[in-house]
């Protein structure tokens, strides 16, 4: 495929993308405003990045911390934003912090050391959310943190230098029920803003879940395969 045909695919996914945003926002009677697009691009070539940034794509998502390094200095001359959203090593943090504009994927108090560390040595805040379990209890599921430790867990990261709380994360649980999943991220986020006003952001919703998330107040959509097509296979 030539690089103008992957233009030409991604544009019309893109288009595809947006629709369906706008249609779930009128949906839920929100402003389509209110709700921004994370392009994850996991395993796809920094070139996918470059297309994307010409189609007006300005927020973009990774999941592993030495692919979104290599890209984020490969496409310094762009006008990006990095969101960092998989799971974080402890070790890793303050070099994530060093190129990662926000970071949705703090689930434990560990990690606040390094990203704070990371993020001063920069000279520029870090944009953070707490990650929460949505998985049933017991369930061996995804990264998360407990319901009952995200409050100690945003008042650490609201307490920390170079760190700003600006909300929280969560994915649906595999076979499970998004809306309902989504529906308790919305109270767990009501939660916390209660303590932390300014921490507004609920990161949640996929592809193929968007919609519910629309529904129960996500303002961060981590879209990826719907936009870059089937994930390439793993190196």
């Amino acid at each position: 495929m030539t690089s103008e045909e992957r233009r030409e695919e991604l544009a019309t996914r893109l288009d595809d993308v947006r629709r369906r945003i706008a249609e779930a926002c009128a949906a839920a009677d929100r402003d389509v405003e209110e709700v921004m697009l994370v392009v994850v691009t996991k395993f796809f070539p920094a070139s996918d990045v470059r297309l994307l940034a010409g189609l007006g794509v300005r927020d973009v998502g990774e999941n592993r911390h030495q692919e979104a390094q290599a890209k984020a200095e490969e496409l310094a001359d762009l006008d990006l934003s990095w969101h960092f959203i998989g799971g974080l090593q402890s070790n890793k943090a303050a070099a994530v912090a060093t190129y990662a504009d926000a970071v949705h994927s703090l689930d434990r108090p560990k990690l606040v050391t390094g990203l704070g560390r990371g993020a001063t040595e920069r000279g520029r805040d870090l944009d953070v959310l707490v990650q929460v379990s949505l998985d049933p209890p017991g369930a061996e599921g995804r990264a998360g943190a407990d319901e009952a430790d995200v409050a100690a867990l945003a008042e650490r990261v609201a307490q920390a230098d170079g760190l700003v709380l600006r909300g929280v994360m969560g994915v649906a649980p595999l076979g499970g029920d998004a809306g309902q999943a989504f529906e308790g991220l919305a109270r767990i986020a009501a939660d916390v803003r209660r303590e932390h006003p300014s921490a507004t952001w609920i990161s949640a919703g996929m592809s193929g879940d968007l919609d519910q998330a629309i529904r129960h107040g996500a303002t961060h959509l981590r879209i990826g395969s719907a936009v870059l097509g089937p994930r390439p296979t793993v190196k």
